[in-house]
């Protein structure tokens, strides 16, 4: 035999030819390594401790690379690398629901929840981040370049040995027929929560020329029959949020307004908007003005029902309760009005600085008001002769107020510049429940009508945004960023999905961030036939 056969043959096996020069200066050649398939792993302890593996959802990038990769080409991988092909789609719940099915046949992690896979992967996550840290100061400068994602998944590590006994381990999962372990089959079972996605972008932007840029004004707002009613300097527009037309409805620049010492004389003058509130009946329009006159329209027949000039100062707030409505001003009282015998009903006396904000509770039997005194009271309708309680922990004006529709007595006030806190009380008990630093001037306040536990608010300085809140834990669910100046206006759509926002920088956005409303059928209904079915 060939003294060299078996040096060709093993460089052919290295794909070399045996045709070049075999120079003596090069290393000595080696034999193939053998691999075997006779490897059978120890499944008691593969756990996610022992074995400080991790299913990643990120690709790993190449030192060559200087990016991020873009969203649609991770996602692209993510369904490569679990074996989703062209043709096969799959949502990000459903994904991370294999890859814990994964955890859980290999790695023994027995998360039998959709709720619990966040926790279990904050918890490998902080592991990880420990052994990669101790990898990193391991590693010297020769085998810099060399990634992470080459190191070995398995390692040694101390056996614990089990103590417990065999009976108390067998348990009614070891006489079911299914392959998967009993924590799978409750992850498969157990209920998907949709992931509610609020759009960053809005989905109508209006031009408000003319649209004032003071905090204290209240100029925008949403009536049940779906119409905007928006104060523009010294007019008043209506704009169909359906159909979007815009009417005028009145202008206060040359007309007759009544004189302030209440008689029947009148004087010719120009005047300027500072609040408007529909009625809860949604053809009637209050309208308060820079003079401290409240004039009522009628919307249908864009006629002026009255007007009262019981103020010495701007009407800044306004709120509608039945037939009664109660104005603040910069005289610091509020009168509530009786629209019918139109007369003056009561004068509230409490604030020491312009009143700003005004709203009944959904009952209507309690009344709060927020000045720029830094001081929100509580008044009775049974009772208007002194406040039931008065709060005095705000550090600014008190402009934002909200009442819960779904949770009797929940109310929330929020602060100016120098106070930024959103704060929660309960009317029943006269107790702040809840405090959130929100790090801006909270201009305005709202409740969902669909969710129980959201709200959202508005902001000026410094950060100009609107942020969708959860109730009571106050996580910001979305930040909403588009005016370029203080967010100053808020008023909610009647289904109680979307929301629009006025700011100084003369612009209306429409956003959604509210849930649907449940459709509730009616049992009892004569369009149900299923009642008529014997």
């Amino acid at each position: 035999m060939d003294a060299h056969f078996e040096r060709r043959l093993l460089l052919s096996m290295n794909g070399q030819s045996s045709l070049q020069s075999l120079s003596p200066f090069k290393s000595p050649l080696q034999s193939p390594l053998k691999t075997s398939d006779r490897y059978i792993p120890f499944r008691s302890s593969l756990t996610v401790s022992n074995l400080h593996y991790q299913i990643n959802t990120q690709t790993s990038m190449s030192p060559n690379q200087t990016c991020p990769t873009s969203p649609n080409k991770k996602r692209k991988y993510e369904h490569n690398q679990i074996g989703l092909g062209s043709g096969v789609t799959a949502s990000e719940t459903d994904l991370a629901v294999y890859r814990q099915l994964l955890q859980n046949t290999l790695l023994n992690t027995n998360v039998d929840s959709i709720l619990n896979m966040s926790d279990v992967q904050n918890m490998n996550n902080q592991e990880n981040c420990k052994t990669v840290s101790t990898k990193k100061s391991s590693i010297n400068k020769e085998n810099s370049s060399v990634s992470l994602s080459s190191t070995p998944i398995f390692r040694y590590c101390e056996r614990v040995e089990n103590t417990t006994s065999t009976s108390s381990l067998i348990n009614k999962h070891h006489f079911t027929r299914s392959p998967l372990p009993n924590a799978s089959v409750h992850l498969l079972y157990s209920p998907k929560k949709s992931i509610r996605r609020i759009p960053k972008v809005p989905y109508k932007v209006l031009d408000a020329p003319d649209l004032h840029d003071d905090f204290y004004l209240n100029l925008i707002d949403w009536s049940s029959s779906n119409v905007l009613s928006v104060g523009l300097g010294a007019c008043v527009y209506l704009c169909n949020a359906q159909s979007n037309n815009v009417q005028l409805l009145c202008d206060l620049t040359h007309t007759q307004l009544p004189s302030g010492s209440g008689s029947q004389s009148s004087i010719v003058g120009s005047d300027t908007v500072t609040s408007v509130a529909w009625a809860d009946w949604s053809n009637i329009l209050a309208v308060g003005t820079n003079r401290g006159h409240v004039h009522i329209y009628d919307v249908t027949t864009q006629k002026r029902l009255q007007s009262m000039c019981k103020h010495t100062s701007r009407v800044g707030t306004l709120a509608w309760n039945d037939w009664t409505l109660c104005s603040g001003s910069r005289d610091r009282s509020i009168i509530e009005h009786e629209i019918r015998q139109q007369s003056a009903v009561h004068v509230f006396h409490g604030h020491t600085q312009e009143v700003c904000g005004l709203k009944w509770s959904p009952d209507k039997s309690i009344l709060a008001s927020g000045g720029n005194d830094n001081r929100l009271f509580l008044w009775s309708k049974s009772q208007p002769s002194q406040p039931l309680h008065s709060f005095n922990d705000h550090l600014a004006a008190v402009k934002a107020i909200a009442w819960s529709p779904h949770q009797h007595g929940l109310m929330a006030s929020g602060g100016g510049t120098a106070d930024r806190h959103i704060r929660f009380r309960s009317s029943l008990t006269c107790q702040t429940l809840n405090v959130c630093d929100t790090g801006s001037q909270v201009c305005q306040l709202v409740w969902s009508k669909n969710s129980p536990n959201e709200l959202a608010s508005t902001h000026g300085y410094s950060q100009n945004q609107i942020v969708v809140w959860k109730y009571p834990v106050m996580q910001p669910l979305a930040k909403l960023f588009g005016h370029q100046q203080r967010v100053l206006y808020l008023a909610m759509s009647p289904d109680g999905e979307s929301i629009v926002t006025g700011a100084g920088d003369e612009t209306l956005r429409f956003w959604n961030v509210f849930a649907k409303a449940k459709c509730v059928r009616n049992p009892d209904s004569k369009l149900n036939g299923l009642n008529r079915m014997r």
